[in-house]
């Protein structure tokens, strides 16, 4: 079995009898992408944090490359850091701010030369060398970010919310940016955002979180096809998965809840259904319009349409989905692949 490049093993952190997370367990494999995700307050920053040795755990153990960093200080644990303030000196110019750290290590003139022009070329800013942040885009200046993180030149790059000072069209191009660099530079990367699309464009490995503890660690389709619990249920996808309560199907009534993507449901005429709902909403997004229902035995339920659709709120639509599309949940949340025996005819 290869070692983890990255291992956190029961890791724990409160403050004043405040859980900041527990019982946290990670195994990241070497060269890849890791998203930490979730609500605010859920503990991915402080996690990124243990990582980063800015914060210290109660109890558990961090390893990186084979090496135990549970007390380690950040110098000592061989990773870079992109933060979301971009973290720039103002007074200094693009060039001056990406090399500073190597200065502060004594790098030679040369190699520092060479490391500068190799990361202003991989990140779009050679001609920026003597802009200060003062003159830059704020993609510009997460770019300069990025460039100092790569000519740190570590295996390890620890990213907590990049992206989240930029506008959301900028935001979609420096995500690519982001990603080609990991591919290209071999690095690994945990990155933390509250954005599911950050997370499940960008990423080989999802963990999501939630009030300090994991809900689901897996690849981006794990989550969306088959969500450990209800949570991850309806934080991942967009819309979020609709809960549709047993009771309200015929032959179903065993289940406690049942969960449904908008793109599985279907409008039937009038009596052809196995639901009838109201119709609340209307969203269109140019390719699609998602039609937002309400029942009194469901949350969140919609239905996708081509192109666009406009039905006034109240009116009355009957759906219909197969049971192969159907994700079925205990009375605790927790996912269960017991499908409900049939009723004899």
């Amino acid at each position: 079995m290869t070692t983890p490049f990255v291992h956190v093993e029961n890791v724990a952190k409160r403050w004043n009898g405040q859980l900041g997370v527990e019982n946290v367990s990670l195994s990241i494999p070497r060269g890849s992408f890791v998203a930490l995700l979730g609500p605010s307050g859920c503990g991915k920053s402080t996690t990124l944090r243990l990582l980063s040795g800015l914060e210290l755990p109660d109890e558990g153990r961090i390893s990186i490359d084979g090496r135990d960093v549970t007390t380690a200080a950040p110098s000592d644990r061989n990773l870079s850091m992109v933060f979301q303030s971009y973290a720039l000196f103002p007074h200094l110019n693009v060039a001056e701010n990406v090399v500073f750290g190597l200065k502060v290590r004594r790098v030679a003139a040369a190699e520092r030369r060479e490391k500068l022009r190799r990361a202003l070329e991989i990140t779009g800013l050679l001609g920026y060398e003597n802009r200060k942040p003062g003159e830059l885009s704020g993609g510009q200046r997460q770019r300069v970010a990025l460039a100092r993180a790569i000519v740190a030149n570590q295996p390890l790059c620890l990213m907590d919310e990049p992206l989240s000072n930029l506008d959301a069209k900028l935001r979609a191009s420096v995500r690519k940016d982001i990603k080609k660099l990991q591919v290209d530079l071999g690095i690994t990367v945990v990155y933390v955002t509250h954005d599911q699309t950050e997370a499940m464009s960008m990423a080989d490995m999802v963990v999501l979180m939630k009030d300090g503890h994991i809900q689901q660690i897996g690849a981006p389709e794990d989550l969306y096809y088959r969500p450990a619990n209800t949570f991850v249920a309806e934080f991942v996808g967009s819309p979020p998965m609709a809960l549709i309560e047993g009771a309200a199907l015929p032959g179903f009534e065993g289940v406690s809840l049942i969960g449904l993507r908008a793109e599985n449901v279907h409008v039937t005429g009038p009596g052809q259904g196995r639901l009838r709902c109201q119709v609340s909403e209307c969203e269109f997004l140019g390719s699609e319009t998602f039609i937002g229902l309400t029942h009194p035995s469901a949350t969140g339920l919609t239905v996708s349409m081509p192109g666009l659709k406009t039905i006034p709120a109240g009116q009355s639509l009957d759906i219909g989905f197969a049971d192969e599309h159907l994700h079925f949940f205990d009375a605790s949340g927790r996912r269960t692949e017991t499908r409900p025996p049939r009723p004899a005819e």
